[in-house]
């Protein structure tokens, strides 16, 4: 099944290997790709990837960046800078899509302020992370007030209108994470007490809301899919406190809207997500929301990849870590050929030294 081809809308891909979206602050310092990226992303497509989904894009010049050297798509020399690198994987016959990622109170870096701001005034959890240029405790949020719900959606659609025109085949609403869409899912960090908050139909309106703009932005034929998941950059342990059943609440929610796929991720993609004897984060996507489904989570074993979706738990695998070690992945596996394990401080050598594994930028999963 991996070999075979996929469907998303009208985009058929040529396997079910998707490369997962993974930061790599490696853009330049006003948020323009540059061919260190264009370079980064077509040896995917080279390797024989079905897709590929970029890093996580900052949509606008307010408060959505997360870290210096985050490329974006908020204005339009940002549009033109992309065009190279998305028409470089296109010629390889590679779809691509642009993840969308607005970071709110989990923002560690960001050219245009020094204020962030999330559903409440509630701290992230745990510390910055060090190899993407932070230091110490997350700030203390400015909780959104009705000016910034409209700005945030409007930035959204815009910016997924710029992936339109700079080539993309589609967009992913970053809503997995920790990142702002996340934290308006998060118990502990959506605190309102107005629409936006307490029960899960009212913790997931916003993010149907920017849905809903995205799509009437964009038009019928772009693809528009949203990334999900339990834990977060700054929690890795964290659950949904209602678990399977609230899973079911929000991607039967999703399954409703106008989006053409969900991307879960999770520490284990072929791992119960709920407790022992439950379904896995992908299987209750798939199952409560019935769109296609992209699995993530230490799938780089195709036989391990190929089980899940032989169970129907998934539509394709997307594949972060085995695929920096292995740029060239699915035509490995369609050869037979050896896999190579992840080697983070492999990884982090400088280009002259390791060119075929990495562009000398940083990595976190």
């Amino acid at each position: 099944m991996l070999f075979s081809n996929g469907s998303i809308k009208s985009a058929n891909l040529k396997n079910r290997y998707i490369v997962a979206p993974m930061t790599r602050i490696s853009a330049e310092a006003d948020g323009r790709s540059n061919d260190t990226m264009k370079d980064y992303y077509e040896r995917f497509a080279k390797g024989g990837f079905g897709a590929v989904i970029t890093e996580g894009i900052y949509p606008d010049e307010k408060y959505s960046q997360g870290y210096n050297n985050q490329p974006g798509l908020a204005r339009q020399d940002h549009v033109d800078a992309w065009k190279p690198v998305v028409d470089a994987v296109h010629q390889h016959e590679t779809f691509m899509i642009a993840q969308l990622m607005h970071a709110g109170g989990q923002s560690q870096g960001n050219a245009y302020t020094n204020e962030t701001i999330a559903p409440s005034a509630v701290a992230p959890k745990g510390e910055q992370l060090g190899f993407y240029g932070g230091d110490g405790p997350f700030q203390t949020p400015r909780a959104m007030v009705e000016r910034d719900f409209e700005q945030v959606k409007k930035d959204f659609a815009d910016s997924a209108v710029r992936a339109k025109q700079a080539g993309f085949d589609g967009v992913e609403l970053h809503g997995a994470n920790g990142y702002l869409l996340d934290q308006f899912l998060t118990d502990y960090l959506n605190l309102r007490e107005d629409e936006y908050g307490g029960s899960v139909e009212n913790r997931l309106r916003f993010v149907v809301e920017v849905i809903e703009d995205v799509r009437e932005a964009v038009g019928s034929d772009f693809v528009v899919g949203i990334r999900i998941s339990q834990i977060k950059v700054s929690d890795a342990e964290h659950k949904w406190s209602g678990g399977e059943k609230e899973a079911e609440e929000i991607f039967s929610t999703l399954g409703q809207t106008a989006l053409d796929y969900i991307h879960v991720t999770d520490g284990d993609g072929a791992e119960p997500s709920f407790g022992e004897g439950s379904r896995t984060l992908a299987e209750a996507a798939k199952v409560f929301s019935g769109l296609p489904v992209i699995a993530n989570g230490k799938l780089g074993d195709p036989k391990k990849a190929e089980q899940l979706m032989e169970q129907n738990q998934a539509d394709f695998v997307s594949l972060g870590t085995s695929a920096l070690a292995n740029p060239d992945l699915p035509n490995r596996v369609s050869d037979e050929a050896e896999l190579d394990e992840f080697d983070f401080e492999k990884i982090l050598l400088p280009i002259a030294e390791v060119k075929e594994y990495e562009l000398n930028m940083k990595i976190h999963k």
